[in-house]
């Protein structure tokens, strides 16, 4: 039915307005799926120029609108805003007002897609998690459709997926501010602060986060951190049935840990208690408490639909994804990482601590989104020996760090530019210690996304001589 569905979304394209706005690699696939519908299309985007790309797409008569007016004479019939832009800016407003529909790529792509969808969100861990359960899926021969917040947009790939497939996808507070659907199984990690200097506030924030179950069907799951309160609250607001994940206790009915051993405990409906231990912590190959909830998450969301073996050898195998905890060179017997996804606070604690009593050379700072750094100062002096800062948060992470109960003296070195960051830290470094990058902070101050930024590190490290 989705397909026939999808099939006759593209029909009713055809010669109507349509206005893209982003013009970034994950918007392309959108512009050519509507040019080849036949749709008017107009491309928006606040740089001035796009060079090749938007040469060819006036060529192919797409109607360019570039620069500081690019939100002019917004009112075309429908209109693809991009995920990071808010809904209620004045001029989408003034267009929805005069008949304009405002939707998005992922809005679309969960009304016509013809498969279910298990879609994961939080503000740490749902990039990992997201991938750990494309993979254990696809372990047992299941197609599977990655996307959303990771992989590439899927609207444009809709034609060939089929309903016995899986799409999985990880989705942001800002694709999911405006969604009126959700998925058949969705994940919450966890929710902390986050994203402030987009959000009005935290309760937004956290809102927009609850769409992912908001929409779900009686029989739909939804899996909660428990150790979260935010997260355990939302239980009591779930339409659908609810499973919970715990690393701290035991749960009545639920994924747990027990000593080193992952539990699955579950009550049937004549009350009769099974339990099954998955596998041991151990068997994890990823370091952090954190990756243990990824995993505890895992299993509570594929439970009865993959076999404990299969996740336990994903599990001793998997190395992580590329930004987050990466260890990604080792010199002269120091060990040197990558974890550039940690543009907050609450992320850098997380990957300070899954090295648990290590001190480390931490690189750290960017771009402030509006959240407080107070946390993550008792977090360093516990764990980091030296800590160079570099970007707009540097003064904000120092007094934090000086302000703690445990300061002591911590040495703590600004430096201005990537370059002279890794210098230092190479200066410093002795065999046996451990250099990460962790932010704590956006990149937008020097990079384009956090990708670039862990990029232009790695490669500052791989070019140090042997």
């Amino acid at each position: 039915m989705k397909r026939v569905e999808f099939e006759a979304y593209l029909k009713d394209l055809k010669n109507k307005s349509v206005s893209v706005i982003g013009l970034g690699v994950s918007n392309r696939p959108l512009i050519e799926l509507l040019l080849k519908s036949g749709a008017k299309v107009t491309a928006r985007d606040k740089k001035e120029t796009l060079g090749e790309y938007g040469l060819d797409l006036t060529r192919r008569g797409c109607d360019l609108r570039l620069g500081e007016d690019y939100l002019k004479d917004l009112n075309q019939d429908i209109i693809f805003r991009t995920p990071g832009m808010r809904p209620d800016l004045p001029e989408l407003q003034e267009a929805v007002q005069h008949g304009s529909i405002l939707t998005s790529e992922m809005e679309i792509f969960f009304e016509v897609c013809p498969c279910p969808i298990l879609a994961v969100t939080g503000s740490d861990g749902k990039t990992t998690t997201t991938t750990i359960l494309a993979n254990v899926f696809q372990s047992i021969g299941k197609k599977v459709w990655l996307g959303g917040n990771i992989g590439h947009p899927l609207l444009a790939e809709t034609g060939d997926i089929k309903h016995l497939d899986l799409a999985v996808l990880e989705l942001s507070s800002f694709q999911l501010m405006t969604m009126k659907k959700s998925p058949r199984i969705a994940v919450i990690t966890n929710i902390s602060p986050n994203h402030l200097d987009v959000h009005k506030d935290y309760q937004e924030y956290i809102q927009a986060k609850e769409n992912i179950f908001k929409f779900q069907k009686p029989d739909d799951l939804l899996i909660l951190n428990y150790d979260n309160t935010v997260t355990r609250e939302e239980a009591a607001r779930a339409p659908g049935r609810v499973r919970m994940f715990s690393r701290k206790i035991e749960l009545k009915d639920g994924v747990f840990l027990r000593g080193e051993q992952i539990i699955s405990r579950k009550i049937s409906r004549n009350g009769e208690i099974s339990e099954r231990v998955i596998m041991n912590v151990s068997d994890i190959n990823l370091p952090g408490a954190h990756n243990i909830e990824n995993y505890l998450a895992v299993i509570a969301a594929a439970d009865d639909q993959i076999p404990d073996d299969n996740i336990k050898t994903f599990a001793r195998e998997f190395k992580g994804v590329e930004h987050r905890i990466e260890l990604f060179r080792t010199r002269r017997g120091v060990r040197w990482y990558n974890d550039s996804i940690a543009s907050s606070p609450s992320r850098t604690i997380a990957g300070l601590n899954a090295f648990q009593d290590n001190k480390l050379i931490l690189i750290a700072g960017g771009k402030d989104k509006g959240i407080s750094y107070r946390d993550l100062g008792p977090v360093i002096n516990a764990h980091v020996k030296y800590l160079i800062l570099c970007g707009a948060t540097a003064g904000v992470i120092r007094e934090s760090v000086k302000q703690a109960d445990n300061y002591s003296g911590l040495k703590i070195q600004e430096v201005s530019n990537y370059p002279d960051a890794v210098k230092l830290a190479d200066e410093i470094a002795k065999p046996g210690d451990i250099v990460i990058l962790s932010p704590a902070s956006t990149s937008f101050d020097r990079f384009a996304n956090f990708m670039e930024r862990g990029e232009v590190f790695k490669k500052l490290v791989n070019d140090l001589p042997e």
